[in-house]
């Protein structure tokens, strides 16, 4: 599925209003108000993740050489804000670490 596919069902699936209430609950959370509420829409973000790479055809065997931030940059798209998050610089993160593991792999 294309890009603008899984950002036009996600829309149609979530409003405006409830993606920016995540986000802005998630923000809320991660200031230290309540790591319950925060794992729950970590939760929610993370299903939603999944299905954005898993609708994108993408796997870290295909992306190693030559990293593909498209999965992140729908979920850009679809939450607004959402790179103001620790989630979201967590997936960074975790996504150049994955890349540093690859090439050292492929060195050896």
């Amino acid at each position: 599925m294309r890009a603008e596919e899984i950002i036009a069902l996600l829309k149609e699936q979530y409003s405006r209003t409830l993606r920016k209430q995540l986000i802005k609950t998630i923000l809320e959370s991660e200031k230290g108000s309540s790591s319950s509420l925060q794992e729950k829409n970590y939760h929610t973000l993370n299903q939603i993740f999944s299905y954005v790479l898993h609708n994108s055809n993408w796997n870290i065997a295909n992306n190693a050489t030559q990293w593909d931030d498209t999965p992140l940059e729908i979920m850009q798209e679809v939450f607004p804000q959402i790179e103001t998050t620790q989630w979201y610089k967590n997936q960074k993160l975790t996504s150049t670490q994955s890349i540093d593991v690859v090439m050292q792999e492929g060195s050896q």
